[in-house]
């Protein structure tokens, strides 16, 4: 067991914040997570608070259930108000930004450099199993389609998870380190506490605040990078113009436009940019960006049940696309496609999506890594298929287990 929390968000090479030390938590299951939630936040205000929301949290928002097996026993709801807040700068001396400095607190910091800044080790050989078959993801897709087809859905993210059991002992630092050289994410977060670990190298943010002005940035459209400067434009030209992509993502786009409507000031919800190309260390993906100016008095739990979970995870209508994805995923997605971010002191906050993550339950000595993508009437479930597979290969491939895929 881990003897206090520690999260580390990284979003490039040159800055980090690093939280660490005791400090009140909130831990719950779905039920009255949201107003446990607003209630915890009033009583930590004027702090840095780490947070994660399942995506189960849904059954508190609507009329929902998941019922699928739960591999990692993650609490639904997790929020920490740490001891300590770091913000480290390359080439500059760590920043106070929570936390009175100390013998304790200087150690920590200069333990957790060091351990970042020594060379990689190997981690060990562990083999992934994805809980459905090829044959039977092709088949689930079929049946999706024809739910499209009878009108229940129009676009649904249909995920699969890869699950490693009785998982060797591997230093959670070297996966950290060796994630963060793979994806390079914008929003890349590590989380420990108890016998949990979370390892996400996402792309993709759910909703920021900054000052009253909300912004989501739904990721829907994902091709692999080239192998050569001309072949990599030639990818970003063919996701730009693929007429699938783009139509998944501006469903999605509008989508969030509706949700953010929901909590906005009247005319002024915008869409900033419309099926955006963004590169990343391994793939391409297409983004778009919403914006609004929020409503007042509004709590935390509004704005999440206007909003979460996040279009691009679920699908469009939302509670149908939900329905659906409970019926036909084979596990319970916890904190995967959840949301993992932070808190200022000022009431400011940013969330991320939870994928391209690694979610380890160190008791159950259980380790996975899910991978998901959207299916419409245009889909071609062989094509869907290697997508997720393009998605999940070098994230496995970090534990030397290709034939997980």
């Amino acid at each position: 067991m881990i003897s206090f929390p520690r999260a580390y968000f990284y979003s490039n090479p040159a800055q980090s914040l690093f939280f660490f030390g005791e400090g009140p938590i909130l831990k719950c299951q779905v039920g009255n997570a949201l107003h446990e939630l607003d209630e915890f936040v009033a009583e930590n205000q004027n702090r840095y608070l780490v947070t994660f929301l399942g995506y189960d949290l849904k059954n508190e928002i609507e009329v929902l259930k998941s019922e699928n097996k739960d591999f990692l026993q993650f609490p639904d709801l997790f929020c920490w108000n740490p001891a300590f807040v770091i913000s480290l700068e390359k080439g500059n001396a760590p920043i106070y930004l929570q936390g009175e400095k100390s013998d304790f607190s200087e150690k920590e910091i200069e333990n957790w450099l060091n351990e970042l800044n020594q060379p990689k080790k190997e981690l060990p050989k562990i083999h992934f199993k994805s809980q459905i078959s090829k044959s039977d993801y092709l088949g689930t897709v079929k049946l999706l389609q024809n739910e499209i087809q009878q009108g229940n859905t129009y676009e649904l993210n249909f995920c699969q998870t890869f699950i490693a059991e009785n998982v060797l002992d591997f230093k959670s630092i070297e996966l950290l380190k060796q994630q963060i050289e793979l994806t390079q994410a914008p929003f890349s977060v590590f989380l420990e506490f108890d016998q949990f670990q979370v390892f996400c190298g996402s792309p993709e943010r759910f909703i920021q605040k900054a000052g009253n002005k909300v912004i989501s940035e739904p990721i829907k459209g994902t091709i692999k990078r080239g192998s050569n400067l001309e072949e990599d434009e030639q990818f970003k030209i063919q996701l730009k113009s693929d007429p699938k992509e783009r139509a998944e993502n501006i469903m999605i786009a509008d989508l969030v436009r509706n949700d953010l409507s929901r909590i906005a000031q009247k005319n002024s919800v915008k869409v900033e940019e419309l099926c955006g190309i963004h590169t990343f260390e391994t793939v391409h993906h297409m983004i778009s960006t919403i914006s609004c100016e929020l409503k007042e008095n509004l709590k935390f739990s509004d704005i999440l049940k206007a909003t979460f979970p996040m279009g691009s995870m679920t699908g469009a209508p939302k509670i149908s696309s939900m329905e659906l994805i409970e019926k036909h995923e084979s596990f319970k997605r916890g904190l995967y496609s959840g949301s993992i971010g932070y808190f200022k002191p000022n009431g400011d906050f940013d969330f991320n999506v939870v994928i391209r993550s690694f979610l380890y339950n160190l008791e159950k000595r259980c380790l996975t890594c899910s991978v998901g993508g959207a299916i419409t009437i245009q889909a071609d479930a062989e094509k869907e298929y290697e997508e997720c597979l393009v998605k999940v290969k070098r994230m496995l491939q970090l534990f030397g287990d290709d034939q997980g895929i």
